[in-house]
């Protein structure tokens, strides 16, 4: 490698094996690199040991950073990590909806006071162990799906901005999770074996139920069918998500899940059947667009064969690994986008968002606001 391509590139070192490989196959190219921790959270504690669990992540952190013989700096954003991301996810399920922290996570603090860390130290890049690739064409850079389709990331990255983008690099993007095991492995990286984290984006693996509990206002209220009957209580709202089967305590006969919540009444309203017509949508109609290009596709009318429907058309995703989905999407008045899918869509949540791609290249999205079912 040249001299002259050398870069000083602050990575993102969660603990995992994923940002350890990116740290890794950084330092083999010739970068010179310098790993940080982010301490978000810190209430949470093992089970087992009562132990704070960010500081178990960060020791597997330092150990993976001696082992490649770098610096490894420590960056505390927990207040910015509660003002931007927990005050959204509490107020969401307190309006009644299903919200995504790992998107607002990405958005607010792991390219927001990081890439901001990263600009002090004099650094020229960051990078993460994200599942994505960033391709710069014609001066403006491109967020294309990772090459894993098992692992792609892009949904969770889609409201990421022109400004990010340039300055971050997904070292591991090419790859397949084997592979990043097989190079960890190689570099003999204590985080080799290591399994990957689950759930809330940097709080961790709790419970859900609990932990809204905690943290909003105990109202129960009756958990009632489509045709009106109250079948049963639920002691808050908040936690239920449609398309939920386990946790609403019905019992007898076939299942039921949950297809709507209404915070007016504050009821959870739920049919019979893996596969009712309530559980449906053939579209929605999402708000506050983002476009990574800054700047919405263009509009030029395009009928969907046998539809009717005129708009942009492509492909669209409104959960993290589900299959791109054929849509068009209006644009209308106030920002809003309505998203008509090809085939019906199971489960449309309300304050979940909808993701859209042309192929392999992630566009942006919207927050979906409500779902259409005819």
């Amino acid at each position: 490698m040249k001299r002259a391509e050398r870069k000083k590139i602050l990575v993102a070192m969660s603990g995992g094996v994923d940002s350890s490989v990116a740290a890794a196959l950084l330092l083999h190219e010739g970068h010179e690199v310098v790993g940080a921790f982010m301490k978000n959270w810190s209430d949470t504690k093992d089970e087992l040991t009562g132990v704070c669990s960010w500081r178990a992540e960060r020791r597997d952190a330092e150990l993976v950073a001696g082992r490649l013989g770098i610096p490894l700096l420590t960056f505390d954003f927990e207040k910015e990590y509660r003002t931007g991301v927990l005050e959204y996810f509490l107020r969401e399920y307190a309006a009644g909806r299903t919200p995504n922290p790992d998107v607002m996570c990405n958005k607010l603090v792991k390219f927001g006071p990081f890439l901001a860390e990263a600009e002090k130290i004099g650094a020229d890049a960051i990078a993460t162990g994200h599942y994505a690739r960033v391709v710069m064409t014609r001066g403006r850079a491109r967020l294309l799906a990772g090459v894993d389709p098992n692992k792609d990331q892009s949904y969770f990255l889609h409201q990421l901005d022109q400004s990010q983008l340039r300055r971050t690099l997904f070292p591991v993007g090419g790859l397949l999770k084997t592979e990043v095991r097989r190079l960890a492995r190689e570099f003999r990286l204590p985080t080799a074996e290591k399994k990957d984290s689950q759930g809330i984006c940097f709080i961790g693996k709790v419970e859900l139920k609990d932990f809204l509990a905690a943290r909003l206002p105990s109202r129960p209220g009756p958990i009632v069918t489509v045709d009106g009957h109250v079948v049963g209580r639920h002691q808050g709202m908040a936690p239920y998500t449609i398309g939920q089967r386990h946790g609403l305590n019905l019992g007898g006969g076939e299942p039921y899940f949950v297809v709507d919540k209404d915070a007016k009444r504050n009821a959870v309203i739920v049919a019979r059947g893996v596969e009712h017509e309530e559980l449906y949508a053939t579209a929605l109609i999402a708000a506050e667009p983002h476009w990574i290009s800054g700047r919405p596709p263009c509009w030029p009318p395009a009928p969907w064969p046998r539809s009717g429907f005129t708009g942009w058309r492509g492909q669209a995703r409104i959960r993290y690994r589900q299959s791109l989905q054929e849509v068009t999407v209006k644009p209308g008045e106030g920002g809003l986008l309505t998203v008509r899918f090809k085939e019906r869509q199971r489960a449309v949540t309300p304050g979940q968002f909808v993701v859209l791609y042309n192929k392999e290249e992630c566009l942006g999205g919207a927050v979906i606001r409500c779902r259409i079912q005819t």
